[in-house]
């Protein structure tokens, strides 16, 4: 049985997107624990993302794109560009910032994923870091081929860091019938990116989430045209997991710490050379109605 969830449409900088985790009844996939399918919408060199200094902390943020160019910059100095095929993974830790730009050169499409990952306690008060994978290893998957982004499939490995069991892939179908292997132990969902595929005969469409559960070895994934999706997956994340704004934390008293530390322009974030403005933490809920 495959539970389809609708995303939610909204924006980031003036890029529509569909957040299709988390959802109400749907926090968690494994430790991904956000997804937002980002376009496809026309960008050029006056009007993309541009997305100004903010903070995160206890999560791994991880940019994928179809189409586009984008341009990463954080607090540890790292300036990066992402562009189709290639990974970008940052690992907040106990906090870090970035900002992502447009390229001012590029004109076209930006289309793709921005995903997190939750660390789990024995990583996330850790430092952060940042990582650019230019080539991914690849696996056939008869009707199609598969990129691997984190984790393991097929017997092939990703070089990106994962700090608990678990999988991303980008496979890219052609029309017809595919059988995949999965473990059991891990739970799977699916985005679909383009296109309009059957996961064992349920129709999951572009902006959808199809939830596969626990406790299955194989996948069959059909099309009848040329399709693609994410596969995400892992070990159920079995830490209580709060998120609010950018932060992805286990108490209300880490959010609050980490918004007054964001916006007293403390050292704990340090600074994004960027001509972008910083973004401030907002006000928490139950801070407000405490006041």
């Amino acid at each position: 049985m495959i539970e389809v969830l609708d995303g939610r449409a909204t924006t980031v900088g003036d890029v529509p997107v569909r957040r299709v985790l988390p959802r109400r009844g749907r926090r968690t996939v494994g430790a991904w624990c956000f997804a937002d399918h980002m376009g496809p919408t026309p960008v050029d060199e006056f009007r993309g993302v541009d997305i100004g200094p903010h903070p995160h902390i206890g999560l791994h943020t991880v940019t994928w794109l179809v189409a586009g160019e984008l341009l990463h910059r954080d607090s540890l100095g790292s300036e990066q560009m992402v562009r189709p095929g290639q990974l970008n993974l940052m690992t907040a830790g106990r906090g870090v910032a970035h900002a992502e730009e447009s390229t001012g050169g590029y004109r076209g499409d930006l289309h793709g994923m921005q995903l997190w990952v939750a660390q789990p306690d024995a990583t996330r008060h850790g430092p952060p870091a940042f990582e650019h994978h230019a080539d991914l290893p690849q696996v056939s998957l008869g009707a199609g081929e598969a990129t691997v982004l984190v984790g393991e499939f097929g017997d092939v490995m990703s070089p990106a860091r994962a700090d608990t069991d678990l999988v991303g892939i980008d496979a890219v179908l052609r029309a017809g019938v595919s059988a995949w292997g999965l473990r059991p132990e891990f739970e799977y969902a699916v985005v679909v990116i383009d296109g309009t595929v059957a996961v064992d005969d349920t129709v999951v469409a572009p902006g959808q989430l199809g939830y596969l559960g626990l406790g299955r070895d194989e996948l069959t994934v059909s099309a009848t045209d040329d399709a693609r999706l994410l596969l995400l997956g892992g070990v159920p994340f079995d830490e209580p997991v709060l998120i609010w704004w950018n932060y992805v934390a286990r108490t209300r008293g880490e959010v609050t710490a980490a918004g007054l530390d964001w916006n007293s322009e403390g050292e704990r974030f340090g600074r994004v050379d960027t001509a972008l403005a910083r973004i401030p933490s907002p006000v928490p809920p139950w801070q407000r109605s405490s006041g």
